[in-house]
């Protein structure tokens, strides 16, 4: 048994350091494209920080795992909201930018609601994948396309930490595709490692992969985002780090459900649909009121999400 732990910290460690030289690398690639910071959050960064959840679910749904698959999408949205969050604003409160109430959190609820749609009949076969992935093309183009016209939070155009080490032109752009790739290659390796440690650790102790998904792996794989928002909130970046959570949140519905169900259709355990799926609408209605009041992210509201995610989570092991 201890040596599949073993595999889980290394997993988890690889795929840490693999999100990091990915996110660097791909803001900068995307800020040579005159991108907003608030925009790259909400496209190019969260979708770095979710590859570890998107390479973990792919890998477990091809091993035959569509718990593991889908607990660790659901799972990972509801520790953005409630932990990441949550535990973000009670570190600084965050303030809310108005594209955020106007435009990220409807498509964020709109996600939530489809993929509820899409799934009550047990199963997201290679199809509904297809729409999923067709709707988040869509919203990372109009995301784009509402900060080239001006109409995305008018945020200043402070660089990204990126892989440049200070270069510029072709020699940054070398630098932060190397940074991507060896990020793509480290979250793979740590991937691989972190579902076979879940799944022997799982079996050991006789609860279901589905479980397991929702809690572990999703806590290990959204550390990328934790730490981003966290490190964004320290900068006096609110805008960065609500943006890398709704943006997280909604391209771990879309994109990873989307292409691990084009990749095999997944079955979906009937405690994801009627009660974990419940939690994730529930946890998204309630953020609206949250942002909206002052605009602003406070502590009180950051201890409110955090408690709820305490609450989800008593309930869940208590049903392991």
């Amino acid at each position: 048994m201890p040596v599949y732990w073993l595999l889980i910290f290394a997993g988890l460690a690889l795929l840490i350091g693999g999100a990091e030289s990915l996110v660097r690398g791909a803001g900068g690639i995307a800020l040579a494209a005159r991108i907003s910071p608030s925009v790259v959050a909400l496209t190019v960064v969260a979708a770095g920080t979710s590859m570890p959840e998107l390479v973990v679910s792919a890998r477990s749904a091809l091993g035959g795992n569509s718990g593991l698959a889908l607990g660790n999408g659901v799972g990972s949205n509801l520790l953005n909201i409630g932990l990441v969050l949550g535990l973000t604003a009670l570190v600084r409160p965050l303030g809310i930018g108005g594209n955020t109430l106007k435009f990220e959190w409807p498509v964020m609820m709109l996600t939530a609601l489809e993929f509820f749609l899409l799934i009550r009949d047990g199963l997201s076969d290679r199809l509904e994948g297809l729409f999923l992935l067709a709707a988040l093309a869509a919203f990372m183009a109009y995301a784009v396309v509402l900060d080239r016209r001006g109409l995305a939070p008018a945020a200043d155009r402070e660089p990204l930490q990126t892989a440049s080490f200070g270069r510029t032109g072709l020699p940054a752009l070398m630098l932060n595709s190397a940074a991507l790739v060896a990020g793509i290659l480290l979250l793979a390796l740590g991937a691989d490692l972190l579902v076979k440690g879940a799944v022997a650790v799982a079996a050991g102790w006789g609860i279901s992969d589905t479980v397991i998904g929702l809690t572990v792996v999703a806590l290990g794989t959204s550390a990328p985002e934790l730490v981003t928002s966290l490190v964004a909130a320290f900068k006096g970046r609110g805008d960065m780090a609500v943006g890398n959570v709704v943006g997280s949140c909604i391209f771990n519905l879309l994109g990873i459900v989307g292409i691990t169900s084009l990749l095999t259709p997944l079955a979906v355990p009937a405690e994801i649909l009627h009660r974990d799926v419940l939690w994730l609408l529930g946890f998204t209605a309630v953020l609206f009121p949250l942002m909206g009041s002052g605009r602003t992210l406070a502590r009180l509201e950051g201890g409110l999400l955090f408690g709820g995610f305490a609450v989800y989570l008593f309930t869940l092991l208590r049903s392991a």
